[in-house]
């Protein structure tokens, strides 16, 4: 080697060292400030809103927070025990009002990928994915870091686990923030339903799950099932923290029902109809759905179309009204189905309504129907629908779809609901409960409905996440 070409080799290295360098130098000075418990406090020493030392949380979703009504029940918990949380996710939908009146509540919201990056498309799913959790990163990065002050605590809703799990690991490591795990679900078992569960990116994902999971210091999980999976699969100890419902959810009287089914766009025109005091009361039938792979509305649509063409032989069999509520991508593939089926005169005895609702008039909508349906299917049998909490905390009896394990620690089997395999099951429970006025059957699942409704989200969390938050 030359004198020249070992004097650029030089100076080729001492370039490189300074990049490098300077790369880590930047690093250095952008790191977000630690958790410190001596600052997590009013400044002044006290506080009107009731804020706690060192009792701030931060509450993470990666998702839309309106739609997540679990993590905006726990941020709604810890701020009234005094703890101070930064709420970080979209902000898309209407959120608790619990949520927007609380001064120890501050919502973070997260930047929406570009809608090039959110096709769902399954061919392009391989290329675009990568590209959508890069952006997914550096947004929920920014927030965690530069948009809210560090915490005490990070409590991150599981799945989707990436990017979230990664992110939330690393910040909680940098900011010395305890990582605390909500586990709703197992992401690999959601990215199955698309992929299948031999695709290569489902095995990633299993493992990056696994990992991770490993790096968190607690863990709540939504049902015991769950909480034993996490034990033996992935090695770490859970607390089971039952979803149970909110306050806004509750039973209501004939006068509430009366008033409300009258004013909502839906129900009023057939409200008089679905009144006790008519010759022939029509039934109200109410399912949530985020129209998504994990639920098969089609299961519904051929009960009903069952249903429908039952009730012309059997007079005893009353109208249905069915109201589906909530968005999702397949949302418009289904309804196609159903304007096909009104087209065949197969739903003459059926209507079939689709709404968006405020979370008030949601709950008014529960309170004020006569049987709940989930479709449901879990995609790793250990999880539970939220809306089937939602449906007992109103004092309404559900049919679900409960062929997967965790399915009997919700739903007690005739009596507050009844589980279905297929939709001619579940057109039989429909003929059993509205058929005859004096079997007891759909009486009897409302008072073990009304029972339920008993058991309180606060009562539960405080019992489990209040001792870990150390509010309680």
């Amino acid at each position: 080697m030359s004198k020249d070409d070992s004097s650029q080799t030089v100076g080729i290295v001492l370039l490189v060292v300074l990049a490098i360098s300077t790369l880590f130098t930047l690093c250095l000075l952008t790191l977000p400030s630690e958790y410190n418990p001596y600052k997590d406090r009013p400044r002044d020493g006290t506080d009107e809103s009731g804020w706690k030392h060192g009792k701030t949380v931060q509450v993470v979703v990666l998702g839309d927070i309106g739609r997540s009504p679990r993590m905006q029940y726990h941020a709604i918990s810890i701020a009234k025990h005094g703890g101070r949380v930064y709420l970080v996710g979209y902000r898309e939908s209407e959120l608790h009002p619990d949520i927007v009146s609380n001064p120890l509540i501050k919502i973070i919201p997260l930047v929406p990928a570009p809608s090039v990056l959110r096709s769902s498309s399954k061919l392009m799913f391989p290329i675009l994915a990568p590209l959508k959790a890069l952006w997914q990163a550096q947004s929920l990065y920014r927030a965690l870091c530069y948009g809210s002050e560090p915490g005490r605590w990070m409590l991150v809703q599981n799945p989707p686990s990436i990017p979230t799990l990664a992110i939330a690991a690393f910040v909680c490591f940098v900011r010395s923030t305890s990582f605390v795990i909500d586990w709703h679900n197992f992401g690999y078992s959601i990215l199955a339903l698309k992929l299948g569960s031999n695709h290569p990116l489902v095995k990633i994902s299993a493992v990056y799950e696994s990992f991770f999971s490993r790096l968190a210091s607690d863990h709540f999980t939504v049902t015991d099932a769950m909480a034993r999976v996490l034990k033996n699969k992935y090695g770490v100890t859970a607390r089971t923290l039952h979803d149970r419902p909110a306050a806004l959810f509750r039973p209501v009287t004939t006068q509430e029902r009366a008033k409300f089914l009258t004013r909502l766009p839906e129900t009023s025109q057939y409200a008089r109809d679905l009144t006790s005091s008519s010759k022939n009361p029509w039934r109200l039938v109410v399912s949530s759905t985020s129209w998504t792979a994990d639920e098969d509305f089609s299961i519904l649509l051929d009960a009903l179309s069952a249903y429908s063409a039952e009730a012309v032989t059997n007079t005893k069999l009353p109208k249905i009204i069915a109201i589906i509520t909530g968005k999702g991508p397949l949302k418009r593939h289904y309804l196609s189905k159903v304007e096909a089926l009104n087209q065949e005169r197969k739903l003459l005895n059926v209507i079939v309504r689709t709404a968006w609702l405020t979370p008030e008039d949601y709950a008014l909508l529960l309170a004020s129907a006569d049987l709940g349906v989930s479709l449901h299917t879990s995609s790793s049998g250990v999880d539970l629908p939220m809306k089937v909490v939602d449906m007992f905390g109103a004092g309404l009896p559900v049919v679900g779809w409960g062929k997967f394990e965790a399915w009997p620690e919700l739903v007690k089997e005739g009596i507050n609901g009844k589980g279905f395999d297929s939709s001619q099951q579940l057109v039989q429970q429909f003929v059993d409960l509205f058929g005859t006025t004096d079997n007891g059957l759909l009486p009897n699942l409302k008072q073990g409905a009304l029972k339920e409704s008993e058991h309180r989200w606060d009562d539960e969390w405080d019992r489990v996440g209040g001792k870990l938050f150390k509010l309680v």
